[in-house]
């Protein structure tokens, strides 16, 4: 009786360490190599950069006298769109800069895809934001959705305040 016990312990520790070494190998072969991560985040930059000068270029046809920049490398991949209005008021001078811009930070060794925002109104900051999610997590449509949404809130923070 005690033998048979004992079997059947050893029989069941050995087809517990065999579900882990499977379970473990699984886990293995599901996750994503630094080069499918690199060209993943490649690929989300690509899309998504190309949208953010989509939308610049909205801002720049809504408000006349807004000039585009290309923004790459370092700083990440994207557009920048800018204005610097000068303003006369009883004889004084003045200058009021405008300033939207969205980049795609450049990959890291966190595995995030990263979006940065950035937006000024006449010398004065409306918001300087981020958005990031593991690479393996992205979803696109998600970064579309803020990329159009601080985009919209720029165009109204700008026509409320711009003279």
């Amino acid at each position: 009786m005690k033998d048979d016990f004992q079997s059947r312990l050893e029989s069941a520790i050995q087809r517990g360490q065999r579900r882990r070494d499977h379970s473990a190998s699984e886990a293995k072969r599901k996750e994503l190599t630094e080069e499918e991560l690199k060209r993943l985040h490649t690929s989300y930059r690509l899309s998504l950069s190309e949208r953010i000068e989509v939308k610049m270029r909205s801002i720049i046809d809504a408000f006349p006298g807004f000039r585009q920049e290309a923004l790459f490398g370092e700083v990440g991949w994207g557009t920048a769109c800018y204005r610097d209005d000068l303003r006369i008021k009883s004889g004084r001078r003045s200058n009021a800069y405008s300033r939207f811009e969205m980049v795609i930070r450049p990959y890291s060794d966190l595995r995030v895809l990263d979006l940065k925002g950035k937006a000024t109104v006449e010398n004065r900051e409306i918001f300087n934001r981020s958005l990031f999610r593991n690479i393996e997590e992205v979803d696109v449509e998600e970064f579309e959705d803020v990329i159009d949404a601080w985009t919209i809130e720029y165009a109204e923070q700008y026509a409320a305040r711009s003279a």
